[in-house]
Protein backbone atom coordinates (compact mmCIF):
# COMPACT_ATOMS: atom_id res chain seq x y z
CA UNK A 1 0.00 0.00 0.00
CA UNK A 2 1.41 3.41 -0.97
CA UNK A 3 1.89 6.29 1.46
CA UNK A 4 -0.87 8.19 -0.32
CA UNK A 5 -3.35 5.31 0.09
CA UNK A 6 -2.42 4.91 3.71
CA UNK A 7 -2.85 8.62 4.33
CA UNK A 8 -6.29 8.62 2.71
CA UNK A 9 -7.37 5.69 4.87
CA UNK A 10 -6.27 7.48 8.04
CA UNK A 11 -8.07 10.69 7.03
CA UNK A 12 -11.22 8.70 6.26
CA UNK A 13 -11.11 6.91 9.60
CA UNK A 14 -10.72 10.16 11.52
CA UNK A 15 -13.63 11.71 9.61
CA UNK A 16 -15.89 8.76 10.46
CA UNK A 17 -14.93 8.96 14.13
CA UNK A 18 -15.65 12.69 14.18
CA UNK A 19 -19.11 12.20 12.66
CA UNK A 20 -19.99 9.43 15.11
CA UNK A 21 -18.81 11.52 18.06
CA UNK A 22 -20.79 14.56 16.88
CA UNK A 23 -23.93 12.45 16.47
CA UNK A 24 -23.51 11.05 19.97
CA UNK A 25 -23.25 14.52 21.51
CA UNK A 26 -26.23 15.79 19.53
CA UNK A 27 -28.28 12.72 20.49
CA UNK A 28 -27.63 13.31 24.18
CA UNK A 29 -28.34 17.02 23.90
CA UNK A 30 -31.66 16.49 22.11
CA UNK A 31 -32.67 13.77 24.54
CA UNK A 32 -32.00 16.04 27.50
CA UNK A 33 -33.76 19.03 26.01
CA UNK A 34 -36.82 16.91 25.20
CA UNK A 35 -36.95 15.29 28.65
CA UNK A 36 -39.71 16.37 31.01
CA UNK A 37 -40.29 14.61 34.26
CA UNK A 38 -42.74 12.29 35.84
CA UNK A 39 -46.39 12.67 34.79
CA UNK A 40 -47.54 15.60 36.95
CA UNK A 41 -49.43 18.60 35.67
CA UNK A 42 -46.52 20.57 37.19
CA UNK A 43 -43.91 18.56 35.34
CA UNK A 44 -42.29 21.75 34.00
CA UNK A 45 -40.78 22.38 37.43
CA UNK A 46 -38.58 19.36 36.71
CA UNK A 47 -36.27 19.89 33.76
CA UNK A 48 -34.05 17.39 32.00
CA UNK A 49 -32.07 20.05 30.14
CA UNK A 50 -29.20 21.95 31.67
CA UNK A 51 -28.36 23.88 28.53
CA UNK A 52 -30.86 26.65 29.30
CA UNK A 53 -29.52 27.43 32.79
CA UNK A 54 -26.01 28.25 33.99
CA UNK A 55 -24.36 25.52 36.05
CA UNK A 56 -21.55 26.41 38.45
CA UNK A 57 -18.19 25.17 37.24
CA UNK A 58 -16.24 22.69 39.33
CA UNK A 59 -13.27 24.62 40.80
CA UNK A 60 -10.02 23.78 39.06
CA UNK A 61 -8.42 22.57 42.27
CA UNK A 62 -11.38 20.25 42.88
CA UNK A 63 -11.03 18.84 39.37
CA UNK A 64 -7.31 18.44 39.80
CA UNK A 65 -7.52 16.44 43.01
CA UNK A 66 -10.61 14.31 42.32
CA UNK A 67 -9.67 10.65 42.25
CA UNK A 68 -9.86 8.89 38.90
CA UNK A 69 -12.68 6.37 38.57
CA UNK A 70 -12.56 3.66 35.87
CA UNK A 71 -16.26 4.17 35.23
CA UNK A 72 -15.74 7.78 34.19
CA UNK A 73 -12.04 7.90 33.36
CA UNK A 74 -9.67 6.13 31.02
CA UNK A 75 -6.91 5.17 33.46
CA UNK A 76 -3.38 4.27 32.34
CA UNK A 77 -0.96 2.81 34.88
CA UNK A 78 2.69 3.87 34.60
CA UNK A 79 5.23 1.76 36.48
CA UNK A 80 8.77 2.91 37.24
CA UNK A 81 8.49 6.39 35.75
CA UNK A 82 11.15 8.98 36.48
CA UNK A 83 9.98 11.93 38.63
CA UNK A 84 10.62 14.20 35.66
CA UNK A 85 7.41 12.89 34.06
CA UNK A 86 5.44 15.37 36.21
CA UNK A 87 7.24 18.29 34.57
CA UNK A 88 6.36 16.93 31.13
CA UNK A 89 2.64 16.61 31.94
CA UNK A 90 1.58 20.25 31.60
CA UNK A 91 1.10 20.19 27.78
CA UNK A 92 -1.15 17.12 28.12
CA UNK A 93 -3.23 18.77 30.83
CA UNK A 94 -3.46 21.97 28.78
CA UNK A 95 -4.49 20.06 25.64
CA UNK A 96 -7.36 18.28 27.39
CA UNK A 97 -8.61 21.26 29.42
CA UNK A 98 -7.78 19.73 32.80
CA UNK A 99 -9.81 16.60 32.12
CA UNK A 100 -6.46 14.83 32.15
CA UNK A 101 -4.76 14.10 35.47
CA UNK A 102 -1.45 12.57 36.52
CA UNK A 103 -1.32 11.18 40.06
CA UNK A 104 1.59 9.53 41.87
CA UNK A 105 0.67 6.19 43.45
CA UNK A 106 3.96 5.48 45.21
CA UNK A 107 7.16 3.60 44.42
CA UNK A 108 7.80 5.46 41.19
CA UNK A 109 4.35 4.53 39.87
CA UNK A 110 1.86 6.98 38.40
CA UNK A 111 -1.70 6.99 37.18
CA UNK A 112 -2.62 8.98 34.07
CA UNK A 113 -6.35 9.46 33.51
CA UNK A 114 -8.68 11.18 31.07
CA UNK A 115 -12.26 11.96 32.07
CA UNK A 116 -14.44 10.37 29.39
CA UNK A 117 -17.95 11.39 30.50
CA UNK A 118 -19.39 14.81 31.35
CA UNK A 119 -22.47 16.87 30.55
CA UNK A 120 -20.94 17.42 27.10
CA UNK A 121 -21.21 13.69 26.41
CA UNK A 122 -18.45 11.14 25.79
CA UNK A 123 -15.00 11.91 24.43
CA UNK A 124 -14.44 10.82 20.86
CA UNK A 125 -12.40 7.76 19.96
CA UNK A 126 -9.91 10.00 18.16
CA UNK A 127 -9.45 12.14 21.28
CA UNK A 128 -8.97 9.08 23.48
CA UNK A 129 -6.45 7.68 21.02
CA UNK A 130 -4.55 10.98 21.08
CA UNK A 131 -4.46 10.96 24.88
CA UNK A 132 -3.16 7.41 25.02
CA UNK A 133 -0.48 8.16 22.41
CA UNK A 134 0.71 11.21 24.35
CA UNK A 135 0.89 9.25 27.61
CA UNK A 136 2.78 6.42 25.95
CA UNK A 137 5.25 8.93 24.51
CA UNK A 138 5.84 10.44 27.95
CA UNK A 139 6.18 6.97 29.47
CA UNK A 140 8.80 5.98 26.92
CA UNK A 141 10.76 9.16 27.59
CA UNK A 142 10.74 8.50 31.36
CA UNK A 143 11.45 4.77 31.17
CA UNK A 144 8.02 3.71 32.48
CA UNK A 145 6.08 0.54 31.70
CA UNK A 146 2.54 1.16 30.52
CA UNK A 147 -0.62 -0.78 31.33
CA UNK A 148 -3.80 0.51 29.66
CA UNK A 149 -7.34 -0.89 29.34
CA UNK A 150 -8.83 -1.81 25.98
CA UNK A 151 -10.08 1.42 24.41
CA UNK A 152 -13.18 -0.09 22.84
CA UNK A 153 -14.36 -1.59 26.15
CA UNK A 154 -13.68 1.68 27.95
CA UNK A 155 -15.70 3.68 25.42
CA UNK A 156 -18.61 1.24 25.53
CA UNK A 157 -18.70 1.57 29.32
CA UNK A 158 -18.52 5.36 29.00
CA UNK A 159 -21.50 5.44 26.63
CA UNK A 160 -23.52 3.27 29.01
CA UNK A 161 -22.68 5.59 31.90
CA UNK A 162 -23.52 8.62 29.77
CA UNK A 163 -27.00 7.23 29.03
CA UNK A 164 -27.62 6.58 32.72
CA UNK A 165 -26.44 10.08 33.64
CA UNK A 166 -28.67 11.67 31.00
CA UNK A 167 -31.70 10.05 32.62
CA UNK A 168 -30.66 11.25 36.08
CA UNK A 169 -29.68 14.77 34.99
CA UNK A 170 -32.59 16.81 36.33
CA UNK A 171 -33.00 20.35 37.59
CA UNK A 172 -35.94 21.66 39.59
CA UNK A 173 -37.11 25.21 38.91
CA UNK A 174 -39.49 27.30 41.02
CA UNK A 175 -40.44 30.81 39.90
CA UNK A 176 -41.52 33.47 42.39
CA UNK A 177 -43.57 36.10 40.55
CA UNK A 178 -45.05 39.47 41.41
CA UNK A 179 -42.22 40.45 43.75
CA UNK A 180 -39.72 43.36 43.59
CA UNK A 181 -36.79 42.85 41.25
CA UNK A 182 -34.31 43.35 44.10
CA UNK A 183 -35.90 40.71 46.34
CA UNK A 184 -33.56 37.81 47.08
CA UNK A 185 -33.84 34.75 49.33
CA UNK A 186 -31.27 33.74 51.90
CA UNK A 187 -28.33 31.78 50.54
CA UNK A 188 -28.94 28.09 50.01
CA UNK A 189 -27.93 25.08 47.90
CA UNK A 190 -29.74 26.48 44.89
CA UNK A 191 -29.18 29.08 42.20
CA UNK A 192 -31.09 32.35 42.05
CA UNK A 193 -31.54 34.31 38.84
CA UNK A 194 -33.74 37.31 38.00
CA UNK A 195 -36.63 37.02 35.58
CA UNK A 196 -39.44 39.23 34.41
CA UNK A 197 -41.61 40.03 37.40
CA UNK A 198 -39.62 38.06 39.92
CA UNK A 199 -36.87 35.48 40.41
CA UNK A 200 -36.18 31.85 39.53
CA UNK A 201 -34.85 29.37 42.09
CA UNK A 202 -33.07 26.40 40.54
CA UNK A 203 -31.88 23.20 42.19
CA UNK A 204 -29.33 21.11 40.26
CA UNK A 205 -30.25 17.66 41.60
CA UNK A 206 -27.13 15.64 40.68
CA UNK A 207 -24.78 18.33 42.02
CA UNK A 208 -26.55 18.91 45.35
CA UNK A 209 -25.45 17.07 48.51
CA UNK A 210 -28.40 15.98 50.68
CA UNK A 211 -30.69 16.90 47.82
CA UNK A 212 -33.90 16.33 49.82
CA UNK A 213 -32.91 19.04 52.30
CA UNK A 214 -31.74 21.20 49.43
CA UNK A 215 -35.18 20.96 47.83
CA UNK A 216 -36.87 21.76 51.15
CA UNK A 217 -34.63 24.80 51.57
CA UNK A 218 -35.47 26.04 48.08
CA UNK A 219 -39.21 25.61 48.59
CA UNK A 220 -39.02 27.31 51.98
CA UNK A 221 -37.10 30.24 50.48
CA UNK A 222 -39.63 30.54 47.66
CA UNK A 223 -42.56 30.53 50.06
CA UNK A 224 -40.92 33.13 52.29
CA UNK A 225 -40.28 35.41 49.33
CA UNK A 226 -43.84 35.04 48.10
CA UNK A 227 -45.31 35.66 51.57
CA UNK A 228 -43.09 38.69 52.26
CA UNK A 229 -43.93 40.44 49.01
CA UNK A 230 -47.38 39.15 48.10
CA UNK A 231 -45.98 37.01 45.31
CA UNK A 232 -46.80 33.54 44.02
CA UNK A 233 -44.98 30.31 43.15
CA UNK A 234 -45.38 28.97 39.61
CA UNK A 235 -43.79 26.47 37.23
CA UNK A 236 -42.39 27.20 33.77
CA UNK A 237 -45.88 27.48 32.27
CA UNK A 238 -47.19 29.82 34.96
CA UNK A 239 -49.18 27.09 36.74
CA UNK A 240 -49.48 27.68 40.48
CA UNK A 241 -47.34 25.41 42.65
CA UNK A 242 -49.50 24.60 45.67
CA UNK A 243 -48.53 22.39 48.61
CA UNK A 244 -49.69 19.21 46.88
CA UNK A 245 -47.69 19.97 43.74
CA UNK A 246 -44.55 20.85 45.69
CA UNK A 247 -44.86 17.66 47.75
CA UNK A 248 -45.22 15.58 44.60
CA UNK A 249 -42.14 17.18 43.07
CA UNK A 250 -40.23 16.52 46.28
CA UNK A 251 -41.13 12.85 46.05
CA UNK A 252 -39.77 12.69 42.51
CA UNK A 253 -36.57 14.43 43.61
CA UNK A 254 -36.12 11.77 46.29
CA UNK A 255 -36.77 9.04 43.72
CA UNK A 256 -34.03 10.52 41.55
CA UNK A 257 -31.68 10.52 44.54
CA UNK A 258 -32.36 6.83 45.07
CA UNK A 259 -31.83 6.12 41.39
CA UNK A 260 -28.45 7.82 41.46
CA UNK A 261 -27.57 5.89 44.62
CA UNK A 262 -28.32 2.65 42.79
CA UNK A 263 -25.87 3.80 40.13
CA UNK A 264 -23.24 4.23 42.84
CA UNK A 265 -23.17 8.01 42.31
CA UNK A 266 -24.46 10.01 45.25
CA UNK A 267 -25.73 13.51 44.40
CA UNK A 268 -23.13 16.13 45.26
CA UNK A 269 -20.31 13.56 45.57
CA UNK A 270 -16.93 14.23 43.93
CA UNK A 271 -17.79 11.80 41.14
CA UNK A 272 -21.20 13.43 40.57
CA UNK A 273 -19.64 16.89 40.43
CA UNK A 274 -17.28 15.67 37.71
CA UNK A 275 -19.87 13.76 35.67
CA UNK A 276 -22.44 16.57 35.82
CA UNK A 277 -20.11 19.44 34.94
Amino acid sequence: MSDLQLGLLVIGAVAVVAVVAYNRVQERRVRREAERAFGSRHEDALMGSRRESPVPEVPLEEKKHSAADPRADYVIELAGAAPSIAKSWEPVERRFARRATLTPTGGGNWQAALQMVSRNGVVSEAELLEFRAQVETLAAASGARVSAPEMRDALEGAYALDRACAEADVQVAVHVLDIPAEARPEEGPFQVSPRAGGVTLLLDVPRTPDVARGYEAMVRAGRQLAAAHGGRLVDDNGNALDDAALTAIGAEVDAMRRRMGEMGIEPGSPLALRLFS
